[in-house]
């Protein structure tokens, strides 16, 4: 064997082994399951009523504010939204039962206004009590049904 062709070798052999072992901690990692066993009971009832027609009424609140936003899952879009942290709310304190009624009223005459009528109510995993039955019951004083 020439001399030149040893360094070549050396530098074949190191770098199949480097790959060798890059495919060998490939293998040994499992791979995600991405079956629809893996997902939460709720994403088939969400995925279930936006598929015959029904929009979802979001909503999330923090200590101080509420937010609310009526969403088309089946395009994953925001049709219309509303929360305390408007400008012309915000000066109010949002953390109380009063305020999540005004929100809920603007956010049925916003989607009222785009033609959407009924939703399904989406409460986050919160308790239907205090701030999120305060701003479903303005909605539905509005006219959203759901």
């Amino acid at each position: 064997m020439p001399a030149c062709a040893r360094p070549l070798l050396l530098l074949l052999l190191a770098t199949c082994s480097h790959a060798y072992q890059g495919l060998a901690g490939a293998a040994a990692r499992p791979l995600r399951a991405s079956s629809p066993a893996m997902k939460h009971n709720d994403y088939f009832q969400r995925i279930q009523r936006a598929e015959s027609g029904r929009l979802r009424l979001c909503v999330s609140r923090s200590n101080n504010h509420i937010y609310g936003q009526i969403v088309d899952d089946t395009k994953g879009t925001i049709v219309t939204a509303a929360s305390t942290m408007e400008k012309d709310l915000k000066e109010t304190y949002g953390g109380n039962c009063d305020a999540a009624t005004v929100v809920g009223k603007r956010l049925a005459e916003r989607a009222l206004a785009k033609g959407v009528e009924r939703v399904h109510f989406d409460r986050n995993g919160r308790a239907y009590h205090g701030r999120i039955k305060a701003l479903a019951d303005g909605a539905r004083e509005v006219g959203l049904s759901f």
